[in-house]
């Protein structure tokens, strides 16, 4: 009898065993801080996804770009050293994903939607390059229009033919120093590594790239004037290795491409409204907010499409880029 108990026990142990290692755990990166509103959507993402699956498919998180900055976090996603990531596109391997951050391409939420949500025309250029490097695009996560951070008091920002005679740091990215340049900044592209210290020393006035929330995560204590001059609107993209797709059961990819357009869809939702919650907590920071008139942000844009989008065409390919910049247009 106690033979057979024994036999009885280990044989549920094995098959407990098999259970659990038949459980897939996905590394997920992304660049803000535990406890920042991407980190909280991603934890619960990940407790529906393994309620889903019943446990089968689960996510370990890296918060505050644990496992390397967005740029060699993409690379590394395309030859399945990390599985996934909520991050913004990298350029340093396809310039061409340039079009993701194109200035001044939508001047409201819903036109917004229109073009980064799914069927949008930006929304299908990335998946098609994300694709070409082994990368399958589940979803973009809207996260706001851009604006200028300033350590100093504003010049003129609502007129974007004014020299302003501020030197701000921006990423090293074509499009935003050409967009900063054209507001009448002086853009000095410097790591984030280093701009809050550069920020903070004087090295630079301000910063251009980023917006409200990312300014409120990151350079709250030197921000004094907030300028949102749209110079931009922020999409980020859930990314997984394709090969790490296609090797999940079909029942845990499914639960994953589901999950994954749930979190887009409810994002879209609430988006807006999170862009004014971090404008006010920028100003109950102590932190002035420099609101522009429809007219003043009309204009700039106009401006700036003039002067930086021919650049950056040539940059990203100019026929390649105005084809979607035309199916944007129709």
């Amino acid at each position: 009898m106690k033979t057979f108990l024994k036999s009885t026990c280990m044989a549920a142990a094995m098959i407990a065993t098999a259970g659990l290692a038949m459980a897939d755990t996905l590394k997920i990166s992304h660049i803000r801080p535990q406890g920042a509103t991407i980190d909280n959507e991603l934890r619960a993402f990940a407790e529906d996804l393994s309620a889903a699956t019943n446990g089968s498919l689960e996510l370990n998180l890296f918060p505050a770009s644990a496992l390397g900055d967005y740029t060699s976090v993409q690379e590394r996603i395309s030859v399945g050293a990390i599985d996934m990531a909520v991050q913004p596109a990298a350029t340093a391997v396809d310039r061409r994903m340039q079009i993701s951050a194109f200035p001044y391409v939508a001047a409201n939420w819903a036109e917004a939607k229109k073009i980064y949500g799914p069927g949008g025309a930006i929304y299908d250029a990335m998946k098609e390059l994300y694709a070409k490097q082994d990368i399958t695009m589940l979803a973009a996560y809207p996260v706001y229009f851009g604006g200028v951070a300033l350590n100093t008091e504003a010049v003129d920002p609502g007129n974007p033919t004014s020299a302003k005679g501020i030197k701000v740091r921006v990423p090293g990215i074509k499009s935003f120093q050409l967009t900063a340049d054209a507001l009448g900044y002086i853009s000095s592209p410097i790591p984030f590594s280093e701009a809050f210290t550069a920020v903070q020393t004087g090295v630079v006035d301000g910063v251009v790239g980023s917006g409200a929330e990312g300014y409120y995560a990151s350079f709250r204590d030197v921000t004094t004037t907030y300028v949102p001059v749209n110079t931009h609107f922020e999409v980020w993209y859930m990314i997984i290795n394709s090969g790490t797709l296609a090797e999940l059961s079909d029942a845990d990819r499914a639960a994953l491409e589901q999950g994954a357009v749930a979190f887009e869809a409810k994002r879209w939702e609430t988006a807006e409204a999170d862009q004014g919650a971090f404008e006010q907590k920028l100003a109950d920071n102590g932190a002035t907010i420099v609101s522009l008139s429809d007219a003043e942000l009309a204009a700039t844009a106009e401006h700036v499409r003039a002067q930086v989008w021919p650049q950056v065409l040539e940059d990203v390919g100019a026929d390649w880029g105005q084809a979607i910049l035309d199916k944007i247009a129709e």
